[in-house]
């Protein structure tokens, strides 16, 4: 586990944010009631972060496919995750964060062009390697300010009090006071072009009442005193850096983000309503957490579980378990969180002061999607999100555009590629003022109501497609009419591809090293073109992918079930008793119960000499796993696949499958049927050639 803040780190930073995004996304996505109570929050984070993940490894791998030992410099690799984030950005939240990243790249791309004394940092070939807690420091306000000063309307008790809070408990930790970027700004103060101010006020009762007052506050203890030097430090320079670790700054900005978080719920009308935090101030705890973790080596204890805060249809306060319920969670949202991101380098800042507020009187929207009790829902019924490429001035005009048209409108990026985001009536109409500004694509278009609608009835079951002849849908459907069910599921070789293939299924084949990312689930769920999917990951390490392309799916109004495999030799065993005359409750758990039922096996060849449960093992060794584990090392093949069989029949079992890896001889096959006949009565076999790279041989046993 790195210690240091490096390009390592960063990697680390982004597998760990990424899992525990995974874990908490559920609970997020249930407390998610602002700005609009559609429920996609920790989804949305989820997506955002796994995309500045894939980019991260991109960047590695780049480095690596040249041959050298070389490893990308810190800049580089901050900087790709925040270009990942902001290709990927899900959402309100994803946007936001993509522009925290940007802000915090903006940071170390100035190291590689300053020779900081004060920084802890190591130069090789004229990049920066490392960087020490006042950098983090410096580069934690920076994120904060960016995306503060990204808001034309900033609101108190949302991600951006949780950021600067963050980043003001990391300014204390460092010693050093928040200067530059990361200086509050005092109301009334000329802002820098792009810079919001003043809009507090209409945030509802729950919002501070200046932009400048709100930064202040949050920034508070960070500022520095009268004498020049930070809080703790007095007498000191404000110039002056100590050499802080760069682990317990990240762990102040974590406990920082902790606190902020639990006040959230008094700060917004609607979260004390609902009795919950912020959604999204959880998810950047979440990921913030996961920076501590890495820079520590020491697990961060979670705050307060969004799930514990929400059991059943009751909320409990911030932190309180056991508290008596409230009344029933209200999804009515006020005002929708209305951001317009600027470039500094705009032409002409858009002034926000001009444009009158919309609230829901201002002629009231069509098709106004509503809550679980009725309540309507208020704001733009659509969501719209789009890449753009496109100039600063194109940019700027559009965001006129865009903000006379609808809320909640955020515009991060910059060097011609910007990432829009904004609620809107008309859909239409926002597309079309990107394609006057530049060039979109990537558009994604959500009906709030209908993902609201969605959200409140995802057990219900979808109607069925109508049909004359009175039958049921089956497998896939004519592009033009939905078929009634399909199930997707994920293998790692051609062989079995075209297997599951010619069972019905839509496949994913799985590349080794490089695991399917939640969008090409989600092509796979679109491609399948069904009511119902049944969704099998096959890969205890895509459970949260796969838990991600599900949640998006169903708010296209797919009714998706994730069958958590851990193998293939799950799937084949869930594919073989999928049913479609069934009902798709009962179906999924006659498939769930097959998969359970199935223990599973692999063969593989080690790569380097490593300690196991079984012993140390050298490289070329063949390896026998049961149930993930290495229980078996052996020097040949067929007699390593022996003893895992027999260790397994010997807990009984009435199926054998066999799945021969690519280049695998048949007759292995044929030896390891004969050994099952001979040794273990009653015992049926079968083999397929699957072609998988990665295992010579993976078993199952029913």
């Amino acid at each position: 586990m790195p210690h240091t803040f490096d390009a390592e780190a960063v990697r680390t930073w982004c597998g760990l944010a990424l899992e525990a995004l995974g874990r908490a996304r559920e609970g997020i996505d249930a407390i998610n009631v602002y700005p609009v109570a559609d429920g996609d929050t920790g989804t949305n984070l989820y997506l955002t972060v796994e995309s500045a993940t894939q980019a991260v490894g991109a960047a590695f791998n780049g480095h690596a496919a040249t041959g050298t030992a070389s490893s990308p410099s810190l800049g580089d690799a901050i900087g790709a995750m925040a270009h990942g984030a902001l290709i990927g950005a899900h959402g309100n939240s994803g946007t936001i964060l993509a522009q925290m990243l940007r802000g915090m790249a903006d940071v170390l791309a100035e190291q590689q062009h300053e020779a900081d004394g004060a920084a802890s940092e190591v130069r090789d070939g004229g990049d920066v390697r490392h960087a020490g807690g006042a950098v983090l420091s410096r580069a934690l306000l920076r994120a904060a300010d960016s995306a503060r000063n990204a808001v034309a309307r900033p609101v108190e008790g949302t991600v951006l009090t949780v950021a600067a809070s963050a980043a003001a408990a990391a300014a204390r930790a460092a010693g050093a006071p928040p200067t530059g970027h990361g200086a509050p700004t005092p109301h009334g103060a000329d802002a820098a072009p792009g810079t919001a101010t003043g809009h507090g006020a209409r945030a509802g009762r729950g919002a501070a009442t200046g932009h400048g007052a709100e930064r202040a506050a949050a920034y508070g203890a960070a500022t520095a005193s009268e004498d020049g030097a930070a809080p703790g430090t007095q007498g000191a320079p404000a110039t002056q850096c100590v050499a802080v670790p760069v682990g317990a700054v990240a762990r102040a900005a974590y406990e920082g983000a902790c606190a902020a978080l639990e006040a959230t719920t008094g700060q917004l009308d609607v979260l004390a309503r609902a009795g919950v935090v912020d959604a999204g101030g959880y998810g950047l705890v979440t990921v913030l957490g996961a920076l501590a973790e890495t820079l520590t080596g020491e697990r961060t204890t979670a705050p307060t579980s969004p799930l514990r805060a929400v059991p059943g249809s009751h909320a409990l306060g911030p932190g309180r378990p056991d508290a008596e319920p409230r009344e029933p969670r209200r999804p009515a949202a006020p005002d929708p969180l209305s951001a317009t991101v600027r470039s500094a380098d705009a032409d002409a800042p858009y002034d926000a002061a001009a444009t009158p507020e919309r609230t829901p009187a201002d002629g009231g929207h069509s098709g106004q999607p509503t809550g679980c009790d009725g309540e309507s829902i208020t704001g733009p019924a659509y969501e719209v999100i789009y890449l753009l490429e496109a100039d600063d001035t194109a940019v700027a005009r559009l965001r006129g555009r865009l903000d006379a048209l609808g809320d909640s409108l955020v515009i991060v990026g910059g060097d011609g590629l910007w990432n829009v985001h904004v609620h809107v009536d008309d859909a239409g109409a926002a597309v079309e003022a990107g394609i006057q500004a530049g060039r979109p694509y990537r558009l994604r278009i959500t009906h709030f109501g209908a993902a609201a609608e969605r959200r409140l009835n995802r057990e219900a079951p979808p109607r069925e497609p109508k049909r004359t002849d009175g039958s049921r849908g089956t497998g896939h459907g004519a592009r033009g009419e939905r078929a009634a069910r399909s199930v997707v599921l994920v293998v790692p070789g051609d062989g079995l591809a075209a297997l599951c293939a010619e069972a019905g299924a839509t496949v994913v084949t799985a590349r080794p090293g490089e695991p399917p990312a939640s969008g090409e689930l989600v092509d796979a769920i679109r491609r399948a073109h069904a009511h119902e999917v049944v969704l099998l990951p096959n890969d205890a390490e895509l459970r949260h992918t796969a838990a991600a392309a599900a949640a998006q799916m169903r708010t296209e109004g797919v009714r998706v079930a994730l069958v958590p495999t851990r193998s293939v030799v799950q799937g084949i065993a869930a594919l073989a008793v999928h049913e479609q005359d069934r009902g798709f409750d009962e179906d999924v758990v006659a498939m769930t119960s097959a998969a359970g039922a199935t223990r599973y096996a692999e063969l593989a060849v080690a790569e380097r000499q490593s300690w196991t449960m079984a012993g140390v093992c050298q490289a070329g060794d063949v390896l026998g796993l049961i149930d993930g584990d290495v229980v078996v090392i052996g020097a040949d093949l067929l007699a390593t696949a022996r003893t895992v069989l027999d260790r397994m029949l010997a807990a009984g079992g009435e199926m054998v499958t066999l799945v021969l890896g690519a280049g695998v001889p048949n007759n292995l096959a044929e030896r390891l049927e004969e050994h099952v006949r001979e040794r273990h009565l009653a015992v049926d076999t079968v083999s397929y050639r699957g072609e998988q790279p990665s295992a010579p041989l993976l078993i199952g046993i029913e």
